[in-house]
């Protein structure tokens, strides 16, 4: 198995991973309000907590060139 870093691709992928985290909470939750940078926050901690530094996955979920 592969191991990637889910901090660092969260990061990387940090504009995508905001927008579709804040519209999948407006989706489900109707009328919500919240700070969009802070509920990204909380998801980044709560990822490299649930995920550790290093989470494997299968080595045909990643494509090296």
């Amino acid at each position: 198995m592969a191991q990637v870093r889910m901090e660092d691709i969260v990061d990387h992928l940090r504009p995508a991973m905001r927008s579709a985290l804040k519209d999948a909470v407006e989706e489900v939750v109707r009328d919500a309000k919240f700070d969009e940078q802070e509920l990204f926050r909380a998801f980044r901690r709560k990822v490299a907590r649930k995920c550790g530094t290093w989470a494997k996955v299968p080595d045909d979920y990643v494509k090296a060139k």
